[in-house]
């Protein structure tokens, strides 16, 4: 009767962006300190927004078409 709804993350930490996306933890970093992937600190941790993570992905498929 009362089924547990999944709610999506709204961040995630490195670690997991990079399971995510199929980059090392060290290759998410790169990215967060080129500038490239935006993250922020909450607390002792780097945390990347999913909507940030979708959109680098989408950015990522787009320059990689050319």
């Amino acid at each position: 009767m009362n089924q547990a709804q999944q709610i999506a993350p709204l961040s995630v930490s490195v670690e997991d962006a990079a399971k995510i996306v199929g980059y090392s933890r060290s290759g998410v970093y790169e990215l967060i300190a080129s500038g490239d992937l935006k993250a922020f600190k909450l607390g002792r941790r780097r945390l990347i927004l999913m909507t940030e993570l979708k959109s680098w992905v989408e950015r990522a498929a787009k320059d990689g078409a050319r």
